[in-house]
């Protein structure tokens, strides 16, 4: 699924605009050994990224070193919510930096504690203990295991299942591979873990059952016993869409789990932290996880990442059995909390909800002028994602999504590859502090860029 992006540099016209600076050809003639170096030293996987080499980044901008600026699209694949290199950050970082403690393993520190006692004061009740790790993978991961010790404590060693949806992702790991994407694109992953299942995410568009009923027939029909499952873990919003469960099913997913003594575990790598135009996604729902799998814009730069949850749960391992070589980094702590106070201080939640009004009907305008190609547009706050299908269907169409991708990045839109379903969807995601102006400049040339992509195809 995907496929390489090509170096070849381009004559594409010029581009001038308050959000966007582009001189021909791109990329840029002199980038093109950077390129080609990362292309020989790194593994193919890596092959599927725009070939626009960062130079420097500033909230809501991407520059080369050669002249040219993007507007991003991509928050760096979700992580800068609060924009690249916000100054809050920047000094942060600096200032940990020079009292001489970047690293202290799983020994105590200040900085660790005081994020610790943040993200729990953030999390409704009844969450209150933190975990922090380095990865999204590790928080899942972690959220797997924690699962199953409970459902062993409190069912016997055959309550240790896992109920996931297809579709869905929880990272790269081997563990959050099997809870997440085995369909086609990853034929060579093979589930060696009979108690981990999958059923069909209520995506309304591909799966148009979207009542509970689906849940508990998909239960049925793959013969999964209710009492055998230790925890359900669902991404807040599917990042293939982003896809969000109806609020109906939601809360009956809670009422069930509660039923059965699962786990209800929401994969808040991407959600959390104002993204949804909520500080946390889960909030759409009305409901509380008992899990909570945290990473990304957790510090809008370096990685961290977190599980917070209840305490009977958090607490099952003894000491030292449940550790991270990089938990609670000093340098990544600060950011974190920076980050944080910026994205809370600055009204960045109320600022991608307000712009939500203006990216998703400018999006569904789109949708409108190209109905054959765009399938559906889905989003909350600021992340969305155009489904890209063949002619009157539902047929995903990873080519020209991948053309609109190219497009857009020789246009001065900085997008990631596409994701998803066939790797077809156009994952939209600009940082929380982008303004009307900016996105209405993001819409003018996505819209000039799937033009000229189906032109080209």
């Amino acid at each position: 699924m995907g496929k390489p992006f090509d170096l070849t540099p381009t004559l594409v016209p010029e581009v001038r605009t308050p959000y966007r600076r582009i001189s021909p050809p791109i990329p840029h003639p002199d980038s093109i050994p950077t390129l080609e170096r990362l292309r020989r030293y790194e593994p193919r996987s890596m092959s599927g990224q725009p070939p626009i080499v960062w130079h420097r980044a500033e909230g809501i901008q991407v520059h080369d070193a050669y002249g040219n600026m993007w507007l991003d699209w991509s928050s760096g694949v979700l992580v800068t919510n609060a924009g690249h290199a916000h100054p809050k950050i920047l000094a942060a970082i600096r200032d940990q930096c020079e009292r001489g403690l970047l690293h202290s393993y799983c020994f105590p520190s200040e900085v660790r504690s005081a994020l610790a006692q943040r993200l729990v004061e953030l999390a409704p009740d009844p969450i209150t203990k933190c975990f922090l790790l380095t990865t999204g993978s590790e928080a899942t991961e972690c959220c797997l295991k924690l699962a199953r010790t409970w459902g062993r404590r409190v069912g016997g060693d055959r309550k240790i299942g896992i109920v996931a949806f297809l579709q869905g992702f929880h990272g790269r790991t081997m563990g959050a591979q099997q809870m997440g994407p085995l369909g086609e694109g990853h034929r060579w992953i093979v589930n060696l873990d009979p108690d981990i299942h999958r059923i069909p995410f209520p995506d309304g568009y591909r799966v148009t059952d979207t009542s509970f009923e689906g849940f508990l027939r998909a239960l049925r029909e793959q013969g999964i016993e209710p009492e055998t499952v230790a925890g359900v873990m669902v991404e807040t919003y599917q990042g293939a869409g982003p896809d969000f469960l109806p609020v109906q099913y939601a809360v009956e997913l809670r009422s069930w789990c509660d039923r059965y003594g699962a786990l209800l575990i929401f994969d808040e790598v991407q959600a959390g932290f104002g993204r949804c135009g909520t500080f946390w996604g889960f909030e759409h729902y009305g409901i509380i996880p008992d899990l909570i799998a945290c990473g990304k814009g957790i510090s809008s730069s370096l990685p961290i990442s977190a599980v917070l949850g209840r305490s009977d749960v958090m607490d099952l391992y003894p000491p030292g059995s449940m550790t991270s070589t990089h938990s609670g980094n000093p340098v990544c702590c600060r950011a974190a909390l920076a980050g944080i106070e910026a994205i809370l201080e600055e009204g960045l939640v109320e600022n991608a909800a307000r712009m939500e009004a203006i990216l998703l009907p400018g999006l569904r305008a789109i949708q409108d002028r190209r109905a054959g190609v765009i399938g559906c547009v889905h989003g909350k706050g600021l992340v969305a994602g155009l489904q890209i299908v063949s002619p009157g269907t539902t047929d995903p169409d990873p080519d020209l999504a991948h053309a609109i991708v190219e497009e857009c990045f020789r246009a001065g839109l900085m997008l990631f590859a596409p994701v998803g379903v066939g790797g077809a969807c156009v994952k939209i995601a600009p940082p929380l502090c982008i303004s009307e102006d900016a996105v209405r400049d993001g819409l003018d040339a996505l819209q000039g860029a799937i033009e000229r992509a189906i032109l080209c195809g």
